[in-house]
């Protein structure tokens, strides 16, 4: 696989949990460093000793004296697998990850082909399959590879996918995806979690085929009967409930990613404003993206987070007329890039997020045609401020007048303003400012979603202020 000279300098975290592997961790180390990597990747090898009680952890100290890329971090008792890993994982750096056990079952030799998919951009996540028809497999247990299927099935099932083996050690990631997913499994039932996660966070998952030379328990094999049971009781945990994000921001985008009714009564609202050629400002995870961008000449969808953005190109791959770039509000050289290019740009649920929105401003006029609109929905009212701005990184709620007068300062002519969404404030108020609540109850999201048709017809009829305005604004010929 040629690989362009832009990969220079990347690295790939390596990813070993190890307990009481003193047989087999010094072979499969010297196997980790020798192993061939793609052109102008680096690699750096962490290895979490998980509480072992032979000299696991000294072989290990031993080789990272002579190898600085290798290094060792001790977990004070043993947890399991998954402990150990997610401690790996807040320590890597890599811009790829791979998990590696500490036994000599899988060969670092394949680390190119399972890494294939991610660094050619087609996968965020890659399984190495031992049951793919290539490559030769150790034949052991029927019993055992009985249980690998069925609970791969299952698994299947809960995460609408089609793995042939949930369970494989190899998994390599893109290591900013993997350090965003909140692991909560301490032995293997990180499996199947992860795999979960990993489909209801709707990434690109490829497999590929690997060798496999398993070991007997008379040669230290360690999971068994008991792990089968943990590995069901997590999947059938998991299809129940939506743990996917870190931090309170990202699992509210991913609550209103689920209310598509209020999504579609929002761009409804907005669709008589837009153009043909159209930049989405703050695009997140395409929840408006989604409904915008058909029957569009051209529609950049941008943002600055880098999971949003590989969710987005992951979401629109098949679009040709998306385009899914960096875009940040606050930096005048994503705009210059697309000086007089757009005729509109939205920017939905943005400006309150930046620290001085008056260069957001003057940004999205330089991305603007003359004549060219902006669209802009921001919170209202900053007696209603609460935990949940906070939470969502506010740092404002406007009111009509100083909305109006920014938008003026960054040269537009301010055509109208609207109210929109008058009938969530007074609950906006008491989760956010009563109850302090840092998150959107989901349950109460959907039932709120479901009753949007009656919501559409009352709204205006409403006495009290809204709880979000938005401007229409033109940039002048």
């Amino acid at each position: 696989m040629e690989i362009p000279a832009a990969m220079a300098s990347r690295t790939i975290s390596i990813l070993i949990p190890l307990y009481n592997e003193e047989e087999y961790v010094g072979t499969l180390l010297q196997r980790v460093l020798a192993a061939p990597l793609p052109e102008g990747l680096n690699r750096e090898i962490i290895v979490v000793d998980d509480g072992s009680q032979d000299g696991s952890a000294e072989i290990v100290e031993q080789l990272a004296a002579s190898h600085p890329c290798l290094q060792l971090i001790r977990q004070p008792r043993n947890q399991g697998k998954g402990a150990a890993i997610r401690t790996a994982i807040e320590h890597a750096t890599g811009e790829f990850s791979i998990i590696q056990d500490a036994d000599l079952e899988y060969d670092p030799r394949e680390y190119t082909r399972v890494l294939a998919p991610l660094l050619e951009g087609q996968a965020d996540a890659v399984y190495g399959s031992r049951f793919m028809a290539a490559g030769e497999r150790r034949v052991l247990y029927f019993w055992h590879s009985v249980a690998n299927q069925l609970l791969t099935l299952m698994c299947n099932v809960v995460a609408d996918l089609n793995l042939t083996d949930m369970e494989t050690c190899y998994k390599a990631f893109r290591t900013s995806l993997l350090q965003s997913i909140p692991i909560r499994s301490d032995r293997f039932g990180l499996e199947p979690e992860l795999t979960i996660k990993l489909a209801k966070r709707h990434v690109r998952v490829y497999e590929t085929p690997i060798t496999y030379h398993g070991r007997t328990y008379d040669e230290g094999k360690k999971i068994g009967l008991k792990d089968a049971f943990e590995a069901l009781y997590v999947i059938l945990r998991y299809a129940l409930t939506r743990d996917l994000y870190k931090g309170a921001g990202a699992d509210i985008l991913d609550a209103l990613s689920e209310a598509k009714r209020f999504n579609k009564w929002m761009a409804d609202i907005i669709q008589p404003f837009v153009g043909q050629r159209v930049l989405e400002a703050g695009a997140g995870i395409g929840n408006l993206t989604r409904i915008l961008s058909p029957r569009r000449a051209r529609y950049i969808a941008g943002d600055i987070e880098t999971e949003y953005l590989a969710r987005l190109r992951a979401r629109f791959q098949h679009r040709p007329k998306v385009e899914v770039r960096h875009c940040d509000l606050e930096n005048p050289e994503d705009f210059q890039a697309l000086a007089g290019s757009v005729d509109s740009v939205v920017c939905l649920n943005v400006l309150e997020r930046i620290e001085n929105d008056m260069d957001g401003l003057r940004n999205i006029y330089t991305a603007l045609q003359p004549g060219g609109r902006v669209i802009i929905l921001v919170p209202h009212g900053q007696e209603i401020f609460g935990s949940l701005d906070a939470a969502l990184g506010h740092f404002r709620r406007y009111s009509r007048e100083e909305l109006q007068r920014k938008i003026e300062q960054a040269g537009f002519h301010v055509e109208r303003i609207l109210d929109f969404n008058r009938i969530s404030r007074p609950a906006w108020y008491f989760t956010g400012k009563v109850l302090k609540w840092t998150t959107i109850n989901r349950f109460q999201l959907r039932l709120f979603d479901r009753m949007v048709w009656l919501w559409r017809r009352i709204d205006r009829l409403l006495p009290w202020a809204p709880t979000s305005i938005i401007a229409i604004a033109v940039k002048s010929e």
